[in-house]
């Protein structure tokens, strides 16, 4: 495979172009950047670069395996490799494995450092040619100041387009954004589910400077549920408190009021039972025989409350064990969100190829994340709204 390959030297100029301004990521990097310094010295060339190794990453992003090996590594992670043990398979392979560091390192420590060590971000002269180099693409965007600090964190179905509006915008919060920004890194999703609870989990943990209306909850109102004297089961919307469990939450009245009015629709609910109709008597759809008669008892109590406890158990998913299936960053990958006992554990990106059908399995790939209301909020809303979002109930554990 060797004989009719170029020498070093023939090809030694083109390492020097390819990997100007750049950071050389290999697994077992100390190796890799060993060989390529002793033969750069062979020609009397300094070559120094900065290095990530893989291997030291895996280690402490993805603790408790038996081995690191890139081929053991990825085929518990669920990458698939093509080529083993040749260049550009296990370039490629690399570059996925990186891929799933940079998505695990919640800390932000390697983009941190990236930032910091990387003199282009940090001497850019022009708003406009921090714009040029980001992409029209669904993600997480993180602005940083010149030291590497990250002073804002946002989402977006486009990134540049949304960069683009903060740093035109004459508002008093932006001006003092653009006078700050030195840098503005990102992390594609693909889905705007994961960009959301990406987003939230970041600025609840990083806390940045400019996201101070962010760290608040994002709901106002929720959907509860009581039993009353007669023994149907009514919706309320009201006010959340901290102390409250609503079935599902709403970002202000008008969303809680839309909503109601589209279940009451859908699945033949009482409008007085729901709190839409105020009235001792019976409701209007009674009257124009779109209720089937709960708000005056004539609907037998059972068969009304099968269909409330219907609503109630697909919008607050207690309980259950299941993943949410949406687009990925690129054309053959899916993202998943985890759902372990009606409870957020977290996401992750896996390829087609790669079959998912037990929590054991999505947890080798799954990025951990806290489960808070906020999130319960972004995923029920979602589910609420986004119909093309693929839901797979999973066996009991």
């Amino acid at each position: 495979m060797l004989r009719s390959a170029p020498k070093f030297y023939e090809i030694a100029k083109r390492i020097v172009e390819i990997t100007e301004g750049c950071i050389i990521v290999a697994h077992n990097a100390k190796f890799d950047y060993r060989i390529l310094r002793e033969e750069f010295k062979r020609l009397s060339f300094e070559f120094e670069k900065e290095t990530l190794c893989t291997v030291e990453l895996s280690k402490q992003l993805f603790p408790g395996h038996r081995s690191y090996s890139l081929g053991k590594i990825t085929r518990q992670l669920g990458i698939p490799v093509s080529d083993r043990h040749r260049a550009a398979g296990d370039a490629m392979a690399t570059v996925k494995l990186f891929k799933m560091l940079l998505d695990r390192d919640s800390e932000k420590t390697i983009i941190k450092e990236y930032v910091r060590l990387e003199p282009k971000y940090q001497l850019e002269p022009r708003l406009l040619d921090i714009i040029e180099e980001l992409p029209s693409a669904t993600g997480v965007y993180y602005m940083h100041r010149e030291d590497g600090e990250i002073i804002y964190i946002g989402k977006s179905k486009n990134i540049k387009r949304r960069i683009n509006q903060h740093f035109t915008s004459q508002s008093p919060k932006s001006k003092r954004m653009q006078l700050q920004v030195a840098a503005v890194t990102y992390e594609e999703t693909g889905s705007e589910l994961i960009a959301l609870l990406k987003e939230s989990e970041e600025i609840k943990r990083v806390k940045p400077v400019f996201n101070r209306a962010q760290r608040r909850t994002i709901f106002t109102h929720g959907l509860f549920s009581y039993e009353d004297e007669h023994g149907y089961l009514n919706l309320k919307v009201s006010k959340v408190s901290k102390t409250d469990s609503p079935i599902i939450t709403f970002s202000n009245l008008q969303s809680a009021k839309s909503f109601m009015t589209r279940l009451i629709e859908e699945q033949q609910l009482c409008q007085k039972l729901t709190g839409i109709y105020k009235t001792n008597g019976s409701c209007f759809n009674y009257s124009i025989k779109q209720c089937l008669g709960a708000c005056v008892k004539e609907e037998e109590v059972q068969i009304y409350n099968k269909r409330v406890g219907h609503v109630i158990d697909h919008y607050s998913f207690k309980d259950e064990n299941m993943v949410i299936i949406d687009r990925g960053r690129e054309i053959d990958e899916r993202s998943a969100v985890l759902i372990e006992n009606g409870v957020y554990k977290g996401f992750g990106f896996y390829n087609l190829n790669y079959q998912i059908n037990t929590i054991e399995v999505l947890q080798s790939i799954i990025t951990p994340m806290q489960h808070n209301r906020d999130v319960q909020h972004i995923i029920q809303n979602s589910i609420r709204k986004n119909k093309k979002l693929k839901i797979m109930i999973l066996d009991k554990v």
